[in-house]
């Protein structure tokens, strides 16, 4: 079976299970398989170390993040803004992110293809055939988050 991106025509071969999503590297020895889930957290990690991006995700996704991060003893989602498909060999990526003012978005670009790439590579074995990257924010620093504002004089 083979799945397809629908925004281009590279393919990552898939084997097992449809919904299964495990990669699976063969050898002599024995087999070696590969969840969706890390190679999405391999990309999260890789894509929040680039200079210049702000965070992961749609508005919706960092919307419930960060309720998430206000309720004790849950876990923010490193996958979060990042999916993945990954094959028998390959992988592909698609990656939201959302962009600090300033930077140059083209360069920003090259700079988390490079190193998401670098790091599934190394740590998975896999070969990653793309990595989509959707800019959809820029983070603009607001003045007002780093002066604290003066307390109110009471009411008497």
């Amino acid at each position: 079976m083979t799945s397809t991106n629908t925004e281009n025509s590279k393919a990552v071969e898939k084997t097992g299970a449809p919904g299964k999503g495990t990669g699976a590297l063969a050898t002599d020895q024995g087999t070696t398989t590969i969840a969706d889930t890390v190679v999405q957290k391999i990309a999260g990690l890789a894509a929040r170390e680039v200079r210049g991006v702000y965070a992961l995700g749609g508005g919706t996704a960092r919307a419930i993040g960060a309720l998430r991060d206000r309720i004790p003893g849950a876990s923010s989602s490193i996958g979060q803004g990042v999916s993945v498909e990954v094959g028998e060999k390959q992988a592909a990526v698609d990656l939201e992110l959302v962009v600090e003012y300033g930077v140059a978005i083209a360069e920003l670009a090259r700079a988390v293809r490079r190193n998401v790439i670098t790091a599934i590579e190394q740590m998975t074995g896999l070969e990653v055939v793309e990595v989509n990257i959707n800019v959809n924010d820029v983070y603009i620093e607001d003045e007002s988050d780093d002066q604290q504002q003066p307390a109110r004089d009471r009411v008497q």
